[in-house]
């Protein structure tokens, strides 16, 4: 994939995450929230646990990061804010504009834009985060993995969070849904346990070069193969985050997590 171009299905100010429900409850820290499948199928979304400090198992995530970090679909910042309280040089994206101001209330900087849109130091970000459901942006796995490389430096750096069920490898039309019935647009959305992760990046040029669980959940850590089919080493970025936080308009779907239906509609 080129980098002008996106998957048909990325389209800018969608809106898919910038009305209520998500919204509203992005404002409030507060669920209950879901995905729901239009057969009825409900996925609990973790919003509490995003809207909170980072725990032990994304502070395990944070240890692994290297170089300048471009945390994907950073919801309300939690992990922009813990990374930047530690020094680190680290950008948030989101096509929310609440996740995006969490996000600079916390003292994070962030910017409200596609990852299928250009962005600040591509080629030269030493880390990417696809976290609390993120490896499932756009429906498209193959297609968001194309994109990392293109953001990510020469032996970057991608640690992406999986469902816990290692069967599941699903792409989905969903809405976003809160327990008073309000629902949000339909968008695509994938869902990935490790092995199907690995198949895909496997098919892009990923190499996998650590899997771990922490906290009940599951992540992967990737980088692309050198011509001689081994993983790249990691070089030294130089990607620049914006000197000031800005809430720049528009990225697409955004952030599913948590791994089993909770109810059957």
């Amino acid at each position: 994939m080129r980098p002008t171009d996106a998957p048909a299905h990325a389209h800018a100010h969608d809106g898919t995450w910038s009305a209520d429900p998500y919204t509203q409850a992005l404002r409030t820290g507060q669920g209950p929230l879901f995905l729901r499948r239009s057969d009825g199928w409900l996925l609990l979304l973790e919003l509490e646990r995003w809207c909170a400090a980072a725990d032990a198992a994304d502070l395990e995530v944070l240890r692994r990061c290297e170089g300048a970090v471009l945390d994907v679909g950073c919801g309300p910042g939690r992990l922009v804010a813990a990374l930047g309280a530690r020094g680190r040089r680290v950008l948030g994206i989101d096509v929310s504009e609440a996740a995006v101001a969490r996000t600079v209330a916390l003292g994070g900087q962030a910017l409200r834009r596609s990852v299928f849109e250009s962005l600040p130091g591509e080629g030269r970000w030493g880390t990417a985060l696809l976290v609390d459901g993120n490896v499932g942006i756009g429906g498209d796995p193959q297609a968001l993995l194309d994109r990392m490389t293109q953001l990510l430096s020469p032996g970057g750096l991608l640690i992406a969070e999986t469902v816990t069920d290692p069967d599941v490898d699903e792409r989905v039309q969903v809405r976003v849904t809160d327990a008073r019935g309000a629902v949000g647009s339909p968008f695509p959305w994938a869902r990935l346990g490790t092995p199907a992760l690995l198949r895909h990046a496997a098919r892009t040029g990923w190499a996998p070069v650590d899997q771990w669980t922490a906290g009940g959940r599951c992540f992967v850590a990737l980088r692309r193969r050198t011509s001689a089919g081994l993983p790249c080493r990691t070089t030294k970025t130089t990607a620049e985050v914006p000197k000031s936080t800005a809430v720049i308009s528009s990225q697409r779907a955004r952030k599913p997590s948590g791994d089993r239906p909770v109810a059957e509609a």
